[in-house]
């Protein structure tokens, strides 16, 4: 048949709807058309303010994130690098410590009837080398210095008085070319150093007693007793950081005082501005002398040896002033680790008979 109706019966009846005006739809075409219509259409300005609203709490949302995330970041490896900290904190203690304890060992094997700056004591650089050999990673360096070759400060007064010898000692050493200073300025620094350890509150000439460290910015009693450490002196009138400690090109009264020792000097190990100090008729080259003959270590010095040096006769150096045998010592042990360090430092005292040392003072920096 021509009109096709033939091929089949339902192609007929797809036929007769288009010939009859009517659409050719499926059961469901309509609600597709409807959600197809509402997919295409132009959003409400409504719905796109919404929108915007929920982005902004989104990116809102995960910048917090974001920076409380990399707070804890921080925050952990901070904790995680103190916790290192201090592990090679406590690991350099124990090196400090290792190298502290090998200083007392070292010092009770000294059986010299002398002692002086050329015993192993004296000499512990090739020690601290080896040390990098004991440990992973770390090492020590390790300093003994005899307190016996310095002034003892405390011996500056018995009782009330001044002790005259160890008053012109220091008078002589202030004076002389180690510290440059005027003899006024010496003595009015010698009689503020008596007013703080005696034990009344009389002010000794240029002195300073209580009134005068009461009217400080920052005041403080005077001690009125002997010094239990040297450092104290920074507390007395007259001495400055730079006095105490010294400049590149002056000394300092650290390291020529001592708050231990029964009045004697170990001329052996005196360092060279006490060296000065023993006798007003001292000059450079009787030091130089002297200070060279101690450090040959072929030349025995445990007795009055000072007086066979040559270029040395007419020194005055009075008998009970000196001595050639030191109980008490400083150890400074400090333990090394990259940039990081531990020190420790400690007096110690040996026993009669060198059998042990007893702890005087004891500080951790």
């Amino acid at each position: 048949m021509k009109d096709g109706f033939g091929k089949s019966p339902y192609a007929a009846l797809r036929f007769l709807p288009r010939r009859c005006g009517v659409r050719n739809s499926t059961p469901h075409s309509s609600g597709v058309a409807r959600l197809a219509s509402g997919l295409f259409a132009k959003p409400s300005a409504k719905l796109l303010n919404q929108r915007g609203i929920a982005l902004i709490l989104v990116l809102l949302m995960v910048s917090i994130i974001v920076a409380l995330t990399i707070q804890l970041n921080r925050s952990q490896r901070s904790e995680i690098y103190e916790a290192a900290n201090l592990s090679d904190g406590i690991r350099l203690r124990y090196v400090a410590q290792s190298a502290f304890y090998a200083g007392e060992a070292i010092l009770l094997t000294d059986k010299n009837a002398f002692d002086a700056l050329t015993e192993d004591w004296a000499q512990t650089e090739m020690l601290a080398l080896k040390s990098e050999g004991l440990f992973d990673n770390a090492s020590f360096r390790l300093l003994i210095e005899d307190e016996g070759g310095k002034i003892p400060i405390n011996r500056l007064i018995i009782g009330n008085a001044y002790n005259t010898q160890i008053r012109e000692l220091l008078l002589r050493l202030l004076t002389g070319p180690s510290f440059h200073m005027a003899q006024r300025q010496a003595e009015e620094l010698s009689d503020a150093i008596k007013d703080w350890i005696d034990a009344d509150d009389e002010v000794t000439g240029n002195g300073a007693e209580g009134g005068y460290y009461a009217g400080l910015d920052r005041p403080y009693a005077a001690k009125n007793a002997s010094l239990d450490c040297v450092e104290e002196l920074l507390m007395v009138k007259g001495v400055s950081r730079e006095l105490f400690y010294g400049t590149e090109e002056t000394a300092g009264l650290v390291q020529c005082l001592t708050v231990f020792g029964d009045g004697r000097i170990n001329i052996n190990t005196a360092p060279k501005a006490v060296l000065r100090a023993l006798s007003a008729e001292m000059t450079d080259e009787a030091v130089n002398r002297l200070d060279e003959y101690r450090r040959e270590e072929k030349n025995n010095l445990a007795d009055a040896w000072y007086s066979r040096v040559p270029g040395t006769t007419g020194l005055n150096i009075p008998a009970g002033l000196i001595s050639v045998r030191s109980d008490t010592f400083r150890i400074t042990a400090v333990g090394l680790q990259g940039r990081m360090m531990e020190r420790i430092i400690g007096i110690v005292k040996r026993e009669t008979g060198g059998r042990k040392v007893k702890l005087l003072s004891w500080r951790v920096e």
